[in-house]
């Protein structure tokens, strides 16, 4: 069989070694990319780096809102910015942890719920801008007080991990606040938008009615 000459004059067999080919591919596939990296160090030696707005002016300072409320008693005054939530207030500024967050914030599980002017409200959809002059209560304040529905959850208890229990609490305490002698439809309904992961929800009703009891005693 003839033998054929490559460009060079030399004469090449009918096939092709392995070594021949890994060395030609490299050479085509490698030199692309060498040239793309090449052009692409190139062009960031030559390009302007581009600054956030806020990072190319330092002077920029946050907006910041002078309110003043109470928690649990004490008088707090803080600057908060325009987004922050109540959530966030209590819990990074003021450092009262019972407030929680299981949803992401989309008030959606209860597990955030204070009491802001007797009634028990969502922290995660509230905006603390716009607790200027509020009364806050939160799990901690209503167990400090020694309310007797602290200890009727652990009675009957209505908790497994704990996590949503201090919602429940603010919940319930609202609830007796307004009505002293809730019916078991009235705690259900009252408690219809907290929610409970470990599935403790028949022990509910059995420790908020309890409690009222204990209310009616003491009164």
């Amino acid at each position: 069989m003839p033998k054929d000459k490559n460009l060079e004059g030399k004469e090449v067999s009918g096939h092709i070694s392995r070594r021949d080919f890994l060395r030609d591919a490299g050479l085509v596939v490698g030199a692309p990319t060498l040239g793309t990296i090449s052009a692409s160090a190139a062009a960031a030696e030559t390009a302007e780096i581009a600054l956030p707005a806020a990072a190319a002016d330092p002077g920029s300072q946050p907006e910041f809102i002078q309110i003043e409320l109470t928690v649990n008693g004490d008088v707090y005054r803080r600057a908060v910015e325009p987004h922050w939530t109540l959530r966030q207030l209590l819990r990074d500024q003021i450092g009262l942890t019972s407030p929680k967050d299981w949803c992401g914030g989309y008030g959606a599980c209860g597990s955030c719920t204070v009491i802001m002017n007797g009634r028990p409200i969502l922290s995660c959809l509230t905006l603390a801008c716009e607790c200027n002059g509020a009364t806050v209560e939160t799990a901690e304040g209503i167990a400090k007080a020694k309310h007797p529905i602290i200890q009727a959850y652990i009675n009957h208890n209505a908790f497994q991990c704990g996590y949503c229990t201090p919602g429940f609490v603010c919940t319930a305490k609202a609830l007796l606040d307004r009505n002293g002698d809730p019916t078991e439809a009235d705690v259900r309904d009252a408690l219809g938008g907290n929610l409970c992961r470990c599935g403790t929800y028949q022990q509910h009703p059995l420790a908020v009615i309890e409690a009222a009891g204990n209310l009616k005693e003491s009164a």
